[in-house]
C-alpha cells in the first residue's frame, strides 16, 4: 500500500507540470503584481506575506548559487536579479506608504525593528548604519567590479575560444556538432557576463535607493507624526523602529541577493560545488594547518589572551594537520606501488626513432594566416572561412572525385599579419598578401575610367589588380571593375592549389578507400581488376595522371572497367591513361566546353604535327619530344597568343592534336602553360561543337 507522502507528491505533480507549462503566464502575472504594489496601497497581512516571500526567494537564490559549479548552470540569474530587485523596491515603497499613512508596517517590520534595537535606539541605529555600509561599499561594489572585469575579460578571450574550437576542428580531435556546441557556449558565456555586467547596476542602485527610502520614512514618519499631534520622543522612537525595521527586511535579502551575485562571477569552472573546493583547498594541505595550529599554541603565552579558546583551535588545527599527513602518506604508499608496479611490467619507453615518431606527421593541407588575417576565420566577427573551405570539400568532390583531406586552419605569428601561406604535405607551395579591411577590383576588360587603388596581383590567375577602399566598391563596379572579397579571393587561391596538386592527395589509403566505396554497387568491376590485372599502386598511379590534368575520377566505375579490358594487354601506365581518357571523352569535353556549348582549340598546322609525330622517342620517364629547343620556344609562344586571345574573349582555348603526340605534348609545355589543356582528336565527341581560333605553325625546322 502507497505511503500518504507518496500519495501526495503523486497528487501535487500534475499541478507543478501544469505550472510549468504556463510558466510564460506566471512570470508575466508576477511582473504585474509586482508593478501594482507600487500604486495599490497594501494591508499588514498582505505586506507580510509578500515580505517572508521575498527573504524566502533570496536565501533560495543564494543557496542555488553556492551549489552552482559554473556560471552557466544559473543562466538566469541575471534577469531573476532583476525582477527581484524591482520586487523589493516594490515592497519599499508600499511599506512606506504603510508607515507614513497609518504609522504602522505589519509584524515582520515590527519584529525586526525591536530585535535589532533591543531597546537601545541608538546602538540599534548604529548596528542598522553599519549593515548599509557593508551592502553598499563592499558587497556591492565588489560585486559590480567583479561582473565589469568579468565580462571584458569574457569578451577579449572570445576570438582565442573560436580559434582553438576552429583548430580541434579541422584537426578532426572533435566534428561539427561538438563545434557548434562549443561555439553556442562560449557565445553564452558572453552573453551571460555581458548581461551580469549590466544587472550588477541594479545592486547598486538598489542600495542607493534603500538609504533614501530610509532618510525618507525618518523624516518623513516624524513629520506626519507631529501633524497628526504626537509626541516628540514618542513619534521619532516609533517612526526610528519602524524605520529601521523596514531597512532590515529589505537591506537583508538585499544582502543575500550582492552575496548570492559575487558568488556566481566570481565562480571559476569547475565540476565541484563551493563547500567541496572550500574544504579541499582551504584545509586540504596538513603545513598550513600546523603553522597556524603554533601560531595560536603561542599566543597561549601571552598574557592577556583568552587560553582556552586558543588551545581549543590550536588543538583543532594540530589534529586536522596529523589525520591530513597520515592520509598523505598513504596516498604516497600507493603511488609508490603503483609506479613499481607499471615499471615492473611495462617496458621502457622508447629511446630509439620510434620516440619521436609522432613528430614525423604532417598535415596534408595546412592554411596559415597572419594575424590580421585571423578575423576571417572567426564566425563571430563575421568571417566565414570555415564554412567556405567546407564548399571546397564538396566541390573537389564534385569535379574531381576524390575526398579532401581537412585543411587545417591556423595562425602563424611568423608571417606579416596581412600574408597567408598554403602547404601541401608541409611544404609552402603557395602564399600571398591581403588586404583585409580593402576588397579587390579586377578590370574586366570594359574598365573606361581608372579608380585609384593599390597595385596587386590576383594569386589564383596572376591577373593584375588593385585593392581598394570598400566605399569605393559601387564606383568601381559601375566602371567595369570586378569586386572580389577577401575571403573569395583566398578561397579561390587556395581551390586552385588544391586542383593543382590533387594527384599529391591521392595516396594508396584513400585510393582503398575510393575503390571500396564503388564495391558496395559494382563489385564486378573491382573483383576483376585487383589484384588479378593491375595492383592497387599501379590503379593509383592511373588516377594520378589523370588529376595532373584535371581529368576528375568521381566516374570510378568506368575507369576500373577500362584498365580490366586494357589491363591484360599492357601494363604501361601511359597507355592505360590514355585508354582510360578515352573512355572518359564525354565527360572531358563537357569540362572544357564554353559556356554557349562550343568547344574552342587550338590546332597544329599539319606540317608541324607531322614532324612532332616523327620526333616522339621513349625515354625513363616515358615518351617525349626530341626536338630543338628554338623551336619549343616558338611553339610555346604561339600557343601563349592565342590562350590569352581566347581568354580576353572570356573562354579557355583548348589544344588539340593526334592521339601519338597528345602525352609528350602535355608534357612539353606543362611547365610553360599548366593552364592550357591538351586532348587528342579521338577524345572530342560526336555532337560537339568545334571552334578553331588558330594554328601553331612551325618557324624553326627539327634538329637533324
Amino acid at each position: 500500500m502507497a505511503s500518504p507522502g507518496a500519495a501526495n507528491i503523486a497528487r501535487i505533480s500534475p499541478m507543478l507540470q501544469r505550472i510549468g507549462k504556463n510558466s510564460d503566464m506566471l512570470i508575466a502575472t508576477l511582473l504585474v503584481a509586482i508593478m501594482a504594489m507600487l500604486i495599490v496601497p497594501l494591508p499588514d497581512w498582505l505586506l507580510d506575506t509578500m515580505l517572508v516571500l521575498n527573504i524566502t526567494g533570496s536565501v533560495t537564490v543564494l543557496i542555488v548559487a553556492l551549489y552552482t559549479t559554473e556560471p552557466l548552470e544559473f543562466s538566469i540569474f541575471p534577469s531573476l536579479l532583476l525582477i527581484m530587485t524591482l520586487f523589493r523596491l516594490s515592497l519599499d515603497v508600499a511599506a512606506t506608504k504603510l508607515i507614513l499613512s497609518s504609522g504602522q508596517a505589519g509584524q515582520v517590520i515590527e519584529a525586526f525593528g525591536k530585535f535589532v534595537i533591543g531597546g537601545n535606539y541608538i546602538v540599534g541605529i548604529i548596528a542598522f548604519l553599519i549593515l548599509i555600509v557593508v551592502q553598499f561599499v563592499v558587497i556591492t561594489n565588489g560585486a559590480g567590479r567583479v561582473a565589469e572585469v568579468a565580462a571584458r575579460f569574457t569578451l577579449d578571450a572570445m576570438p582565442g575560444k573560436q580559434m582553438g574550437i576552429d583548430a580541434d576542428l579541422n584537426a578532426g580531435l572533435i566534428n561539427e556538432e561538438q563545434a557548434k556546441a562549443r561555439r553556442k557556449k562560449v557565445q553564452s558565456e558572453a552573453d551571460f557576463y555581458g548581461a551580469m555586467d549590466g544587472a550588477s547596476k541594479f545592486v547598486r542602485g538598489d542600495a542607493i535607493a534603500a538609504i533614501l527610502i530610509i532618510i525618507i520614512n525618518v523624516v518623513g514618519g516624524f513629520a506626519m507624526g507631529l501633524s497628526r499631534g504626537g509626541d516628540v520622543m514618542s513619534v521619532l522612537q516609533t517612526y526610528t523602529l519602524l524605520t529601521i525595521g523596514e531597512g532590515l527586511v529589505s537591506q537583508i535579502p538585499a544582502l543575500l541577493i550582492s552575496t548570492a551575485t559575487g558568488l556566481i562571477v566570481t565562480r571559476a569552472g569547475n565540476d565541484k560545488t563551493l563547500g567541496h573546493d572550500f574544504i579541499g583547498q582551504l584545509l586540504g594541505r596538513p603545513r598550513p594547518l600546523m603553522i597556524v595550529s603554533g601560531l595560536l599554541l603561542f599566543l597561549t603565552l601571552l598574557p592577556g589572551f583568552p587560553k582556552l579558546q586558543l588551545l581549543i583551535a590550536s588543538a583543532a588545527m594540530g589534529a586536522g594537520a596529523f589525520f591530513l599527513m597520515k592520509k598523505e602518506k598513504e596516498v604516497n604508499l600507493v603511488k609508490q606501488q603503483q609506479i613499481e608496479m607499471e615499471r615492473r611490467t611495462k617496458a621502457l619507453p622508447p629511446t630509439g626513432p620510434e620516440s619521436v615518431m609522432p613528430l614525423l606527421g604532417v598535415e596534408t593541407v595546412e592554411l596559415e594566416l597572419g594575424s590580421n588575417l585571423v578575423v576571417l576565420a572567426l564566425a563571430e566577427e563575421g568571417g566565414d572561412l570555415a564554412e567556405r573551405v567546407t564548399n571546397i570539400r564538396k566541390q573537389i568532390a564534385l569535379e574531381l572525385g576524390i575526398i579532401l583531406p581537412t585543411v587545417r586552419i591556423r595562425d602563424n605569428l611568423q608571417l606579416k599579419s596581412t600574408q597567408y601561406q598554403i602547404k601541401i604535405r608541409g611544404a609552402v607551395v603557395a602564399q600571398h598578401e591581403l588586404l583585409p579591411h580593402c576588397i579587390l577590383a579586377l578590370d574586366s576588360g570594359v574598365v573606361q575610367t581608372p579608380i585609384q587603388g593599390t597595385p596587386t596581383t590576383e594569386p589564383a590567375l596572376g591577373t593584375p589588380a588593385l585593392w581598394i577602399q570598400r566605399s569605393l566598391k559601387e564606383r568601381a563596379e559601375m566602371a567595369g571593375y570586378i569586386t572580389v572579397e577577401c575571403s573569395t579571393v583566398l578561397v579561390t587561391h587556395l581551390t586552385e592549389v588544391i586542383k593543382q596538386n590533387a594527384a599529391e592527395m591521392l595516396t594508396r589509403q584513400e585510393t582503398q578507400k575510393l575503390i571500396d566505396h564503388v564495391k558496395r554497387t559494382d563489385a564486378a568491376a573491382v573483383d576483376e581488376l585487383l589484384p588479378n590485372v593491375l595492383t592497387l599502386g599501379e590503379v593509383q598511379k592511373v588516377m594520378q595522371c589523370l588529376l595532373r590534368e584535371r581529368v576528375g575520377v568521381r566516374d570510378l566505375t568506368t575507369i576500373l572497367e577500362t584498365l580490366a579490358d586494357q589491363g591484360p594487354r599492357t601494363r604501361d601506365l601511359d597507355a592505360l591513361t590514355e585508354f582510360v581518357r578515352g573512355a572518359l571523352s564525354r565527360q572531358i569535353c563537357r569540362t572544357l566546353q564554353s559556356e554557349d556549348g562550343i568547344l574552342h582549340v587550338i590546332t597544329l598546322a599539319p606540317s608541324l604535327e607531322q614532324e612532332l609525330r616523327s620526333s616522339i622517342q621513349n625515354t625513363p620517364s616515358g615518351l617525349m619530344l626530341a626536338i630543338d629547343t628554338r623551336m619549343a620556344q616558338s611553339m610555346i609562344e604561339g600557343m601563349n597568343r592565342l590562350l590569352e586571345d581566347g581568354m580576353d574573349q572570356g573562354y579557355m582555348p583548348v589544344l588539340v592534336c593526334s592521339g601519338q603526340i597528345r602525352l609528350p605534348m602535355r608534357r612539353l609545355i606543362e611547365r610553360s602553360l599548366p593552364a592550357l589543356p591538351v586532348i587528342a582528336y579521338t577524345e572530342i565527341v560526336p555532337g560537339v561543337e568545334v571552334e578553331a581560333i588558330g594554328a601553331v605553325e612551325a618557324e624553326v625546322s627539327l634538329a637533324k
